[in-house]
């Protein structure tokens, strides 16, 4: 049976009651009385008849044994009416908090900023989306859009043995470097998940900028005083030219023509395999129409020297930048772009790739202070205890190191993140190529490994790479591996950076191809790799007309020193046969450093 009403009072004695709010419940009983309960009335002819004496006293009460028997009433199993408390203990409230931010919400809360709901809900069918203004706009625009660039024609449908390929739409929100939301976006995408290599397309791969062309360009552009300008196309893979047929079915809620009708495209559209490389190629044939020069070195890079100056274009996907000093010819730069696309002007270069951009006098500061705290709080790391290094020392990962992760997903996301964070922040280099490396099967160290760098961001979230205004183009590389550091391979892992001035424009740290028979041949591959890697940045300071200081200064640990007679001879050198002629070409250009 339930307990009656009256067996969650406080138990006392007669003799106690005016200290009634001094005793202590017995240990079987809730800590929290009910306040000022009334009596209940008896409802049953089991119940025995209303007492008249005080509260009923438990027999295991604390108070006087003999004092509790004489007093308590006895109910039977059924139940009794339970008599009501004196008036004092009538009085005695429900303990109260006595904590200072009682009925407040937590201090960890106070930062976040509520929007309406309805403003990020994102729809993922055209059902859905249908009936919003925001999103019926976001439609019509798209639908100009593919009109003003006549992207198809309506047509009959082909017969059954040429295919037809489905399209569907899609929606995102654009969000500003702020937070706060750009605009709502819909997008008309061909399911070329279908489409077959060499029957339906051939080339589909684009040439993208390289992370380490993107920092040498800021680089030059801080220390010669260039402008700096963000340039976007609108739509872009809707400009290129498709060489091969391919018929679209018509997008929910777009009727045109007759029924049964499909589109046949003149122009790529999102989703097609080969939409990337059509519209690099259109690009690549109307920027060169505009007196620019492909550069040899990156092939998204495109360089113009003339005796009035430099204008230099960098291209990823969509997204530009040009900089020079050819005011002229940046000018006529936008102008022929804007003539062949639908191009927005930015202004000056300040979120590009998701890296942040300020300049001031000094030089110019690429970070990812946003990036970092979205990432903290998918993650919920927003308020985690910081720590002064991204991992411990002497750490080893192995694949059995804990036990395996239930879900990989989010590991493998996290990962994902901080790979690309590591394009401005070389110091997480060397953890995140580790933790990367058990992508496959994550355990449970090498979670705690991956979220003892987000600790480590969390307290360097403002910690920027400065390129500054001053300094003399030198070219200096270090060059250092971790030997045998892989505890299930034994593989060395290789490590290397390379400096322009007083910025870092490249550096690398990847686990090693091949197992070296000795410390001296586990320092010569990354030597070799860092030598081509100062050669290719040389070639790409020649596209900006600048020229290196020589020789160059490499610095090196005492096992490669020895192998070209700085200071002792290694017998193991023999060993080393891992492009030799490509070393030394490069050691003629090197000076020794200490």
């Amino acid at each position: 049976m339930f307990p009656s009403a009256s067996s969650f009072l406080p138990r006392f004695h007669d003799d106690d009651v005016d200290d009634v709010g001094t005793l202590d419940p017995p240990p079987d009983d809730p800590p929290t009385p009910l306040p000022h309960l009334p009596p209940t009335p008896a409802s049953s002819h089991h119940d025995s008849s209303p007492s008249t004496t005080s509260s009923s006293v438990d027999s295991s009460s604390p108070t006087s044994p003999s004092s509790s028997s004489s007093t308590s009433t006895h109910h039977s199993d059924h139940g009794a009416a339970p008599t009501s408390p004196p008036h004092d203990a009538q009085q005695l409230g429900p303990r109260r908090s006595t904590r200072a931010n009682r009925g407040q919400p937590p201090p960890r809360l106070n930062d976040y900023v509520t929007y309406g709901v309805d403003a990020f809900v994102v729809p993922t069918r055209y059902k859905q989306a249908k009936g919003d203004p925001l999103w019926d706009a976001a439609m019509q625009t798209e639908i100009d859009a593919v009109h003003a660039n006549k992207t198809w024609t309506v047509v009959d449908r082909p017969p059954p043995e040429v295919p037809v390929i489905g399209s569907r739409w899609l929606y995102a929100i654009k969000m500003t470097p702020e937070g706060t939301i750009e605009r709502h976006k819909a997008r008309i995408v061909a399911q070329g998940f279908s489409q077959e290599q060499g029957v339906a397309f051939d080339e589909k791969f684009a040439p993208v900028a390289k992370m380490a062309t993107v920092r040498t360009l800021l680089a030059v552009a801080s220390m010669r005083q260039w402008p700096l300008f963000q340039l976007d196309v609108k739509n872009a893979f809707l400009h290129g030219n498709l060489k091969e047929v391919v018929y679209l079915e018509k997008p929910l809620g777009y009727n045109v023509g007759l029924p049964g009708q499909v589109f046949l495209l003149h122009k790529s559209l999102y989703g097609l395999k080969q939409a990337p490389w059509a519209w690099f190629e259109k690009f690549q044939s109307t920027v060169l129409q505009l007196g620019l020069h492909q550069s040899l070195n990156d092939p998204s890079l495109f360089v113009k020297s003339s005796s009035a100056g430099y204008v230099v274009l960098l291209l990823y996907v969509d997204d530009m930048v040009v900089t020079g000093d050819d005011i002229e010819g940046i000018d006529h730069l936008k102008k022929g772009l804007q003539s062949a696309f639908h191009l927005k002007d930015l202004g000056e270069l300040s979120y590009f790739l998701g890296l942040e951009i300020t300049r001031d006098r000094h030089g110019i500061m690429l970070s990812q202070r946003k990036y970092i705290g979205d990432l903290l709080s998918e993650h919920h790391f927003e308020d985690c205890l910081p720590v002064s290094i991204p991992m411990e020392l002497n750490l080893k990962l192995s694949r059995e190191s804990g036990d395996l992760l239930s879900d990989a997903t989010s590991y493998r996301s996290l990962v994902d993140s901080l790979i690309y964070l590591a394009a401005t922040r070389p110091d997480i280099s060397y953890p995140v190529q580790l933790i990367s490396h058990f992508m496959a099967a994550p355990r449970r160290d090498h979670l705690a490994a991956a979220h003892r760098i987000l600790r480590y961001l969390r307290g360097t979230q403002d910690v920027s790479m400065f390129f500054p205004s001053t300094g003399s183009p030198v070219l200096r590389a270090f060059s250092d591996p971790d030997f045998a550091g892989c505890i299930d391979t034994r593989r060395s892992t290789t490590g290397w950076c390379v400096q322009f001035g007083e910025a870092f424009v490249s550096w690398r740290c990847k686990k090693q191809d091949k197992v070296s028979n000795s410390s001296t041949e586990a320092e010569y591959r990354p030597l070799s790799d860092v030598c081509s890697e100062v050669i290719w940045i040389r070639r790409l300071l020649g596209d900006f007309g600048v020229t290196c200081t020589i020789p160059l200064e490499l610095f090196v640990t005492w096992c490669v020193r020895a192998l070209f007679g700085f200071t002792m001879f290694v017998p193991k050198t023999r060993l080393l046969t891992s492009s030799p002629s490509r070393l030394r070409l490069v050691v003629i250009g090197i000076s020794q450093a200490n």
